[in-house]
């Protein structure tokens, strides 16, 4: 399930979920929900950790198991 993987990408970047919810700005109680799959977690938070992470939504959704980093979207 996607919870565990935010959890495995949270602890590759060395962050406390303490560390984590203050650079997010939310309750640590809520994320520690997200992590344990007890929440559903946002779609906006989601894009949020994989800009934090620099992965692709798909790997924390757990569709591919390359953490390709997020597409940039090229201005013409």
């Amino acid at each position: 399930m996607y919870y565990r993987r935010l959890k495995d990408l949270r602890e590759d970047h060395d962050l406390t979920q303490t560390q984590l919810v203050e650079i997010l700005g939310m309750h640590k109680t809520t994320y520690t929900n997200y992590e344990q799959g007890k929440r559903e977690i946002p779609f906006a938070l989601v894009i949020r950790l994989a800009q934090l992470y620099n992965v692709s939504l798909d790997f924390i959704a757990e569709f591919t198991d390359e953490p390709l980093p997020l597409p940039t979207k090229k201005r013409p």
